[in-house]
């Protein structure tokens, strides 16, 4: 055997014996995903609890909203958020009106969980660009989506008439609880880390006050219900022990009543069964924990699949992903696509898991964000089986509110990819999301920032203003967004049609340099954390400022090792380091590259 054939063979054999390593850091990928909602679940569950249980606060639709995304970033599960929603109107305690806006929310904070996936790949930040980039793909068709979906639905009631309009066409009958194919995978091994009594969660919303004070941590997971038949007496006082039936000596009348007894048979046997940590604590450290392993198997992940998918077998896989099909059928393979995703998502009841699985492969160029457009939309989609099979489980007299409200969210997905996928003009949130990718890829703290701004600060922003009364809302509310409207159309005009603007409109460089860039705030932050890093390590610091290199000149680093260590950023102009007089005027003869 020659030498070249040998080391083929042996690269075979290694790239082969990959594929277990792979489909093993896949499955702790996802469970620990699995982990991650049980631990938000823990340190939010009874906040959420709370928040649906407040009738007046889901009352105003863009409270409701706000509601929709707070709870499902707090459960990070659209599933479970759904599944109370439906629960809520199946028990008569929402109608289907409030229940909307909910459910587009829920749409919104579930796509949190892929963008901090995102993050995981900030290390390269062609791959970073990438990941991000498909990965606020759905944050942008959902926000779209509610944009305009939702001022119609306020004023029309387009979705709640569509889906009344389908409930009467067909005679709906009770169905199965869905089925959940990945819980029957990742559950020998996250049942034995937490295991979580969501109806506890339900409970607090439907105003339940004993549930207030239960644990959302499993103890015993098998239990018996005894009933027994007693004597009692009617109209009179009577004594009764757990041995012998009821009884009173004066009673002339008496019946024979049920008693129904919950006995506990098994404990459950996870890590926190028997802890007497809080749930929040219990959350925290599962947070911590599952975030670790998050990153860890998404790096090796990333790792292996760079290894594997490389060369020709890249190649080849980007264009059986990423082909079209002959003209004049190439428009086919994007629903093709959609179809794929709804299907994916379907068998593992978790438009999360499906999204996430996906962010990587498009951070290292497996998947185009053209093709994950598609595929993300179709997720939307296969989502919404968990309500709907959620619904078909509600008592009989209120299947058919339940129902509708599952179709509402079914039909509010079908209408947004109406609106921003059939026409190619009209896929915006792709250029959304490359614009937001390429912002990201620059400055890197800001895809933290906009996690802050666009899942917490934002939404609780707008529910303080609806709060407060739909004139406060709408004094504010509407300059900002005719603001919005505004740039964004001299952004469009700037790009394409220049010519139609004034001269001085036709680039904001009239403005403040802050307020049309962000390298004023990169270099705050800069120095910011330059200093506080400095000043941590070394407690004598001296800070010594020098000239700008220019403002486009790249940030940089440089080592000069004499008896000391001297850095300096010349984009942020500041170097620190504790120096003598002497050797401060020596450094400043010392030529930067």
């Amino acid at each position: 055997m020659s030498q070249t054939q040998a080391e083929r063979m042996r690269s075979v054999f290694i790239n082969v014996s990959k594929i277990p390593l792979l489909f093993l850091f896949l499955y702790m990928f996802v469970c620990s995903l699995d982990v991650l909602s049980s631990a938000f679940q823990l340190a939010g569950g009874k906040v959420a609890g709370d928040i649906f249980n407040d009738n007046a606060i889901l009352s105003n639709p863009v409270a409701g909203l706000v509601v929709g995304i707070l709870v499902t970033v707090l459960v990070q599960s659209s599933s479970t958020s759904t599944s109370i929603v439906v629960s809520l109107v199946s028990s008569g305690l929402l109608n289907v009106r409030s229940a909307i806006p909910i459910l587009m929310g829920s749409n919104i904070g579930t796509s949190v969980t892929n963008t901090i996936v995102a993050l995981m790949q900030a290390g390269e930040r062609d791959e970073f660009e990438r990941a991000f980039a498909g990965a606020t793909v759905h944050d942008c068709f959902n926000w779209l989506s509610v944009l305009v979906l939702l001022p119609l639905e306020a004023t029309t009631g387009l979705l709640r008439r569509l889906s009344q309009a389908v409930v009467d066409t067909f005679h709906i009958s009770s169905g199965d609880k869905a089925p959940e194919m990945l819980k029957v995978m990742t559950e020998p091994l996250t049942k034995l880390i937490i295991q979580l009594d969501k109806s506890v969660i339900t409970g607090i919303a439907m105003g339940d006050e004993a549930m207030s004070n239960r644990s959302l941590v499993r103890v015993w997971c098998k239990n018996h219900i005894l009933t027994s038949s007693v004597n009692v007496s009617v109209g009179d006082s009577f004594n009764c022990t757990s041995v012998q039936p009821c009884w009173q000596s004066n009673a002339t009348t008496w019946t024979t009543q049920n008693m129904t007894l919950l006995v506990n048979i098994e404990k459950c046997s996870h890590l926190f069964v028997d802890s007497w940590l809080s749930d929040l604590a219990v959350g925290l450290i599962l947070l911590a924990c599952s975030l670790l392993l998050l990153c860890t198997c998404l790096l090796l992940l990333v790792k292996l699949l760079n290894s594997l998918l490389q060369g020709q077998v890249a190649k080849a896989i980007q264009r059986i992903i990423n082909t079209d099909f002959p003209y004049p059928f190439g428009w086919l393979a994007g629903y093709l696509a959609i179809l794929v995703g709804a299907g994916m998502t379907f068998v593992v009841q978790s438009s999360s898991v499906f999204t996430s699985a996906i962010t990587p492969l498009i951070g290292i160029g497996v998947i185009s964000i053209e093709r994950a457009y598609p595929l993300t939309l179709g997720s939307n989609i296969g989502t919404t089986t968990t309500a709907i099979l959620a619904a078909l489980a509600s008592p009989g007299d209120k299947l058919a509110a339940a129902f509708q409200v599952a179709l509402c969210h079914f039909f509010f997905n079908i209408l947004g990819i109406l609106l921003w996928y059939p026409v190619p003009t009209t896929r915006l949130p792709i250029r959304m999301a490359r614009t937001l990718g390429q912002r990201t890829a620059k400055y890197r703290w800001f895809a933290v920032l906009y996690l802050l701004l666009c899942f917490l600060l934002l939404p609780s922003l707008v529910f303080a203003l609806s709060m407060a009364g739909w004139q406060i809302m709408a004094g504010v509310g509407v300059p900002v967004a005719a603001a919005l409207l505004l740039v964004s159309v001299v952004n469009m005009l700037q790009v394409h049609r220049p010519g139609c603007l004034p001269v001085r409109l036709r680039s904001w460089d009239f403005l403040p340099v802050w307020m049309h860039s962000l390298q004023p705030l990169d270099t705050l932050l800069t120095k910011v954390t330059l200093c506080c890093a400095k000043g941590a390590s070394e407690p004598g610091l001296i800070q010594c400022s020098m000239d700008h290199d220019g403002p486009q000149k790249r940030s940089h680093m440089i080592d000069i090792h004499l008896s000391f260590l001297f850095k300096r950023h010349s984009g942020a102009g500041l170097f620190t380091r504790p120096v003598s007089p002497t050797e401060l005027r020596q450094t400043r003869q010392l030529p930067v590259s």
